[in-house]
Order: C-alpha cells, then sequence, then structure tokens
C-alpha cells in the first residue's frame, strides 16, 4: 500500500534548488547513536544520488552533554541546530540520571528545542506496512488499509505549563498545568486543516471537551477554523472514546489534530498499527519556516543499548521526512519509504518485530534496497 503524501503543509527549511544542506546530529542516549548512525547513512546515500551534498555535524544532547559539558542542551548544541537546515536527533535519558531534576534532566533537552526553534507542530505518520500485518498485536484486516497521520501539538500543554511540587508527608503535593492559548490552537489546528485538503480531506481533532476547560477551548477554536476550510470534513472526539475507536477502525482515519499530552500517548497507542515502537517516525516543524527537528519517538531504550539490536526505521522514516520537509526531495523520500518497505517483505526484521536481524543488517537492507543512482532522475 502507497502511503498518503505527509508533507505540503509548510514548515521546515526546504533547500529551494541548493546542493549543499547542513544537517545537525543529536544522537543522544542509549540506542540513540546506533538509530541515527543508521539515518545518517541512509540519508548521506540519497542526498548524494539526488545532487545533493550532505554536511552532517555533530554535537551531544541529553545525558551525554551532562557527562560531557554539564548541561542537556549546551549553547554550542543548540547554535548549531539554528544554523543548520535540520536537526537529526536520537535518544535522550537513562537510568544514569534519573535521579536529576527539572531542566537538569537529559529530557529537558527535548523541551528546550522545541520552545527555542519554534517547534509547535509534531507529525508522526501511522501506517501498516504490508509485510508486517500479520506481527502486529490487531488483526490484519482491521489495520491492512490504516495510513494517517496525528499532528500533535508540541509547546503548549502540560509540558509547558506551571509546575510545582510541596508539602510533606501525606499531605505532599504535586501539580502541572494545561493552559492553552487561542492562538496555540487555531496555529495547529490550521495546520492539520491543510494537511487533510492535501491528502483525502478529513479531519478529526481530539479534545476532553466534557471535562477541562482547556478541552472546551479547544473544541470551540478548532470549530472555528474548520470553518475556514469548508473542504475538509471534521469531526470532533473524546480522547478515551477515540483511543479505543483509533484501533478498532483505523483504516477510516486520514488525520487526527491533539493538545500536547493526549498526542504524545495516542501516537505511542498507535504503534500497535504497525507493531511497534521502532517503526514510529516524527517531525517536529516551525510553520513559518527555519530548521525542524527529525526523531523516531522511541525512547533510549537502556535495555537494549549497546547490543546491535536496536530497529532503526524509525529513525530512518524519520530521515524520509526530513528529506520531504527540510530538503526539499520528496522523490527520494519516497525511495526511502519503498526502500523499508522493500527490506521488511525481505524478512529482515530485528528483535522487535519478532526477527534475529541487527540493526547493522537492517540498515544495510534498506541501503541495498535504494535504487542505484544511475537509475534515477535529474530532480526531484
Amino acid at each position: 500500500m502507497e502511503s498518503q503524501p505527509i508533507a505540503t503543509t509548510g514548515g521546515g527549511h526546504p533547500r529551494s534548488g541548493r546542493d549543499h544542506a547542513r544537517v545537525a546530529v543529536l544522537p543522544g542516549d542509549g540506542i540513540g547513536p546506533e538509530v541515527t548512525a543508521a539515518a545518517a547513512a541512509v540519508l548521506q546515500r540519497v542526498a548524494a544520488a539526488h545532487g545533493l551534498t550532505l554536511e552532517l555535524a555533530e554535537r551531544p544532547v541529553g545525558g551525554a552533554a551532562i557527562e560531557s559539558e554539564g548541561a542537556p542542551l549546551p549553547e554550542a548544541t543548540l547554535r548549531l541546530c539554528r544554523e543548520s537546515d535540520a536537526v537529526l536527533f536520537g535518544a535522550a535519558g537513562g537510568p544514569r540520571w534519573d535521579h536529576l531534576r527539572g531542566d537538569a534532566r537529559p529530557g529537558a533537552a527535548t523541551l528546550r528545542l522545541r520552545r527555542e526553534l519554534g517547534l509547535c507542530v509534531n507529525l508522526r505518520p501511522v501506517r501498516a506496512f504490508p509485510a508486517l500485518c500479520g506481527r502486529s498485536p490487531l488483526r490484519p484486516e482491521v489495520i491492512r488499509e490504516a495510513d494517517f497521520v496525528i499532528v500533535r501539538e508540541l509547546t503548549g500543554g502540560a509540558y509547558f505549563g506551571e509546575h510545582a511540587r510541596s508539602g510533606s508527608g501525606m499531605d505532599e503535593s504535586a501539580h502541572d498545568t494545561m493552559v492553552y492559548t487561542r492562538r496555540e490552537v487555531a496555529r495547529v489546528v490550521g495546520f492539520a486543516c491543510r494537511l487533510a485538503r492535501s491528502r483525502r480531506g478529513r479531519l478529526t481533532s481530539v479534545d476532553k471537551a466534557n471535562a477541562l476547560w482547556s478541552g472546551r477551548l479547544w473544541r470551540d477554536v478548532a470549530t472555528e477554523v474548520a470553518a475556514q476550510h469548508p473542504d475538509v470534513s471534521v469531526e470532533h472526539a473524546l480522547v478515551d472514546s477515540f483511543a479505543l475507536r483509533m484501533l478498532q477502525d483505523p483504516a477510516r482515519l486520514d488525520v487526527v489534530v491533539a493538545e500536547n499530552l493526549f498526542g504524545d500517548i495516542l501516537s505511542d497507542e498507535a504503534a500497535a498499527i504497525p507493531g511497534s515502537l521502532g517503526l514510529m517516525a516524527s517531525a517536529s516543524l516551525n510553520p513559518e519556516g527555519g530548521p525542524a527537528l527529525y526523531e523516531p519517538i522511541h525512547g533510549s531504550a537502556p535495555d537494549i543499548a549497546g547490543r546491535g539490536i536496536a530497529d532503526p526505521m524509525g529513525a530512518i522514516l524519520s530521515a524520509a521526512l526530513m528529506l520531504e520537509h527540510s530538503l526539499g526531495l520528496p522523490q527520494a523520500a519516497r525511495e526511502v519509504r519503498q526502500a523499508v518497505d522493500r527490506a521488511l517483505e525481505a524478512g529482515i526484521l530485528t528483535p522487535d518485530l519478532g526477527g534475529t536481524s541487527t540493526t547493522e543488517e537492517m540498515t544495510a537492507a534498506v541501503l541495498r534496497a535504494l535504487p542505484a543512482p544511475a537509475t534515477l532522475g535529474a530532480g526531484s
């Protein structure tokens, strides 16, 4: 099944005919360096085949940066990201740093990057891979035609609201404040509407309007924005019932838009459709332009780090999103996705997919499945 288009809505920093681009590479922690190396190899191969020279500049982030430079996001790393065309991110965190709190945590690097780069829109494609329909925990006939995108608001909500912990003993308490402005909701819902227009014209807006004031604002603003896109069919759904419906009938979904916390949870749940978090890619975009960030949605997986068995497909598919959104090579992005499909069809599967292949073997299979440079046309 050929996937529906993802890009066409802006964001990122397209190369506009340039023959050179700079990518900031932030491998991070755990399996981050392993899967990022795989994605970088695929990026270099396919970009060169399409006449684009990539400069890959690497800097530490997360726990690795805490160890080497004393902060999860050193200023030099942030500066490199700002000066690059795109950012390739691995993962951040691990047990070694679990004692840290607040901005000292490895994961604080991710939140700060989103804020500093204005990455308010996160795309998480969800697709059933033909070769893996029998390996999902869901029935093949349920997921076979699934192909949708979750659009997650990324710089508001509970992750960016006021946090506090106080008191002691049985009276100790903590709170996280979920705050949204009309502008934040309108921005991400407008993006989702434009994306739906470029696909199958259907949008599902997810909220908790029956219980949360922020959910009521979300639904009101989403309704107003949707009215400006009469060619897009819009439905509203409550997050709890939608979480079930998404797995019962994923084929009817096209574009799903949700606030930060709900989008995070739903996209991890959606990994049941392809069968593994290791297959899930993401793009974090600033609709007004500038460098975008690309990363697999899985974590640092410290239990398998260094064993050479991490699934690199989420990182490789994130590189495909980079080719599409930031590097101006949509044909190259299609070639990467097709190469991933061919590698899976050949039975090259890492342990998360029930196979025995290594990260290196899976990466090599994707590289072999890419078209030879001589077979490519002059442009994309």
